[in-house]
């Protein structure tokens, strides 16, 4: 295929693509590992991985020969049929979390309608008044009907209106407002382990014990949306397993097959028939390609890939921590677990971006002072070491015009 220059990328998507997106000067063409490539072939060390979703590195040989493999064999044929790789991920799924039953989506806002479908049939069953969903201001599922009346954000939700009823947001970790919005009317609520889109913000364990506790008194589910913090990227499998509590269901999408459009939906085996055969469906859902992706996602995943990611970032944090005492006036908060960090800054985010992309240093401005990182969890000290001295360059230039 024929290479174009960033100006007629440019000029070719301004005149033929939704402007839906607010794009940065930078047309990434090509990538390798913790490595991305313009078109002019500057290198950018990858500090953003597709927002997580190349986690285990761009252009992994390991994920794209399997991929290569499957091409010549299956890309799809219909959930009317049974097919090997499907009923394998699920079980790579189930083996790495609790007994259940998976249900197979192309994104993380599918799979977030699929467990919000599950909750509503659920609740209906039980009793017509317990129709209520409980979701947490400053979080983020997606951006559908559904998805998007679970965001407790209102700059998302704006013109969208009249979204989809019985939905009540509380305040992130206010026990009280738990309490107070919690009864038998509830047939669920989303969680996030941490939630990311609002800039990296965990709950805490006291408030995830009373959510357990409210769900079981009520007969409410739990699900958490592990979407950006399943998979190892906060250095464990699952978000949810730094509390003691297990919930009853959990979404994935993003770094389940590393590039590949994959989402998923896994639910505790007693609430299995919550969902009956005919009541949700997917087309593409599951399909051999993109769950050949993810069984060896799996494979690299549980081949001590955890242990890599504590002692990076350990490693990183250590780097952050002597950052921020380099910039005080500069580095208000640094704030995540494993992989998912935020650096909370008293100077404008998008203009520490910019700064980054001339140093060859891809990240995230989230609002207006916060800088998130989700590097691949492949990095090594070499990667390490280099957004050090990257980011180092580009704190120096705010500090020497304070």
């Amino acid at each position: 295929m024929m290479s174009l220059t960033f100006e007629d990328i440019m000029n070719k998507d301004k005149q033929y693509i939704l402007p839906n997106y607010n794009r940065y000067n930078v047309a990434i063409i090509r990538g390798r590992g913790a490595y991305v490539y313009d078109t002019n072939n500057k290198e950018y060390l990858d500090f953003l991985a597709g927002i997580s979703v190349c986690n285990f590195g761009h252009c992994n040989p390991l994920i794209n020969n399997a991929v290569k493999e499957q091409l010549d064999t299956l890309i799809h044929t219909s959930n009317l049929y049974y097919t090997q790789n499907q009923a394998e991920l699920g079980e790579w799924i189930s083996k790495i979390s609790f007994e259940g039953r998976t249900f197979f989506g192309n994104s993380g806002t599918e799979a977030n309608e699929a467990a919000l479908k599950l909750i509503r049939y659920r609740g209906n069953k039980i009793s017509k008044d317990k129709n209520v969903i409980l979701s947490l201001k400053g979080s983020f599922h997606g951006r559908s009907s559904g998805a998007l009346a679970l965001t407790g954000q209102s700059k998302h939700q704006e013109g969208f209106e009249p979204l989809l009823p019985n939905v009540k947001h509380i305040e992130l970790n206010n026990i009280e407002d738990l309490r107070a919005n919690f009864n038998d009317k509830i047939a669920g609520i989303f969680l996030e382990p941490i939630q990311g889109e609002s800039g990296i913000h965990p709950i805490t364990e006291d408030f995830a014990l009373e959510v357990r506790k409210l769900c079981d008194k009520h007969d409410a589910l739990l699900i958490f949306d592990e979407i950006q913090t399943g998979l190892g990227r906060t250095g464990k499998y699952f978000g949810y397993e730094h509390f003691p509590i297990t919930p009853d269901g959990f979404t994935l999408a993003k770094s389940l097959a590393n590039g590949i459009p994959i989402g998923a939906f896994h639910i505790k085996e007693k609430f299995k028939d919550c969902l009956p055969a005919g009541k949700h469906a997917s087309t593409f859902g599951g399909n051999p390609l993109a769950t050949r992706a993810g069984i060896e996602v799996m494979k690299m995943l549980t081949g001590g890939l955890l242990n890599q990611i504590e002692d990076v970032s350990k490693d990183l944090f250590e780097k952050l921590d002597s950052l921020r005492l380099k910039y005080p006036s500069i580095i208000k908060e640094i704030r995540g677990k494993g992989l998912m960090i935020a650096l909370e800054l008293s100077i404008n985010a998008k203009d520490v971006l910019n700064k980054c992309h001339e140093e060859g240093l891809l990240c995230n401005a989230i609002g207006d002072y916060v800088l998130r990182l989700l590097p691949p969890l492949i990095i090594t000290q070499k990667e390490v070491d280099l957004f050090y001295k990257k980011i180092s360059t580009v704190l120096s230039k705010f500090n020497s015009k304070g």
